[in-house]
């Protein structure tokens, strides 16, 4: 499959920001670094790598890897990484595969992208880097016909200040009565979250970023798995291009 992505890097003046792909090794190890920092440094994660302060697996070989700079410092301070369709077939799947059941996906597959190991510098959590992140990703859909975005959102086990994966669970409640994919599209956890065995009574805002899902008309296709690497609840989560609300398709699609 051939990708079509822009080659040279797309200022946002504005927001003083810079988004492209990367184009080789040292700008994935940027990429691979924040990670890193987000994942083990914030959220204390115990990640195996091969290469100390990198998050690196298996599956970065196989992915386009999307970067925003700081337009001042070059410094890199946002990341996504998509797993194409192809790509997928070479590497035996998605990462997303290791922790659900995804066969109900199937009729997706061929246009379906994997986005994964999202995350913003600490010093840049605000809505232009996501939006930066979220334009280049539509751009990229759009330029290579694919229609169908998946991933996995996680929920730290201690969130908000509620410990052992209460929090989850509740959100996972409060989000599978309003925004549950219908059934035939539905997934299984390969280790689930004890749901059941958890306080699910609790009245909890989810991350930020489920919530930017969601106001783009996501399905959560079915309660989240448990990754003990991560120490995180994952809610596996679907967008389709045709189903994005008018305003969300309007900054998504926007070139």
């Amino acid at each position: 499959m051939l990708l079509h992505r822009p080659q040279l890097p797309a200022p946002d003046t504005k927001a003083g920001l810079t988004v492209h792909w990367a184009r080789h090794q040292d700008e994935v190890r940027a990429a691979q670094r924040l990670r890193h920092a987000v994942f083990v440094g914030e959220m204390g994660a115990r990640l195996p790598t091969p290469l100390a302060g990198h998050d690196i697996d298996l599956f970065d070989d196989f992915c386009e890897h999307l970067l925003v700079r700081d337009q001042a410092t070059q410094q890199v301070i946002g990341t996504y990484r998509v797993l194409t369709p192809a790509q997928a077939r070479r590497v035996g799947g998605t990462y997303s595969d290791t922790e659900f059941d995804l066969t109900r996906l199937r009729a997706f597959r061929e246009r379906m992208v994997e986005l994964g190991r999202s995350c913003v510098h600490a010093d840049h959590r605000h809505g232009g880097v996501i939006l930066a992140l979220w334009r280049a990703l539509g751009d990229f859909m759009s330029r290579n016909r694919l229609d169908t975005m998946m991933g996995s959102a996680s929920i730290p086990m201690c969130h908000l200040g509620v410990a052992g994966g209460n929090a989850a669970a509740s959100i996972w409640r409060q989000l599978s009565a309003m925004h549950l994919a219908p059934v035939q599209y539905q997934v299984q956890p390969r280790l689930p979250l004890p749901v059941d065995r958890l306080d699910s009574s609790l009245q909890i805002e989810p991350p930020a970023l489920i919530k930017g899902y969601l106001r783009m008309g996501a399905w959560v296709l079915g309660p989240p798995a448990w990754d003990p690497d991560f120490n995180s609840a994952d809610l596996p989560m679907l967008i389709r291009i045709d189903d994005l609300p008018p305003r969300a398709r309007r900054h998504f699609l926007e070139r």
